[in-house]
């Protein structure tokens, strides 16, 4: 009895995989599911526990802000503001640095949310902004970026 060469044996064995798992799977759609967390003015979002390779990657992708900003502690602002304890500051209040009129205006207060939809489109979500260059048009950058800030703000008590 000749058996069948690896390769067809691999092709058979992936074919049947691939069946079985598409059995697995249900025609339905899935209902989606939203969801709201509300919390009291002044209360402070929960700090949620980073990853240590989450951060390692969001301060490989913060460095593209490093022309304009830092978060260093007590370090001044460049072309753009410092960013050390962002999350939890009200928008266009960094001591001394020169906002547009939109930021100076602005009546929020930073968190990942608002970070997020702020680098994914700075002009669109605060019209008059003049972030122009800063745009991270990569969700996961995105999100590292903003996982970054966020470690970078936990516990300044700023």
């Amino acid at each position: 009895m000749r058996t069948a060469p690896m390769h067809q044996r691999a092709i058979i064995a992936a074919s049947l995989l691939t069946i079985m798992l598409t059995a697995c799977g249900s025609s339905e759609p899935q209902e989606v599911v939203e969801q709201i967390v509300v919390r009291e003015p002044g209360e402070a979002a929960p700090v949620r526990e980073f990853v240590a390779a989450d951060l390692v990657f969001g301060e490989e992708a913060f460095q593209r802000c490093t022309a304009c900003h830092s978060v260093e502690a007590g370090a001044p602002s460049a072309a753009g503001p410092n960013l050390h304890g962002i999350v939890g500051k009200v928008a266009g209040s960094a001591e001394g640095f020169p906002y547009s009129e939109a930021l100076a205006a602005a009546d929020f207060e930073w968190d990942a949310t608002s970070l997020d939809a702020y680098l994914a489109d700075p002009g669109g979500f605060l019209p008059g902004s003049e972030m122009d260059v800063g745009t991270v048009t990569d969700e996961a950058q995105r999100a590292a970026i903003v996982d970054y800030l966020a470690s970078q703000s936990a516990g300044s008590g700023e």
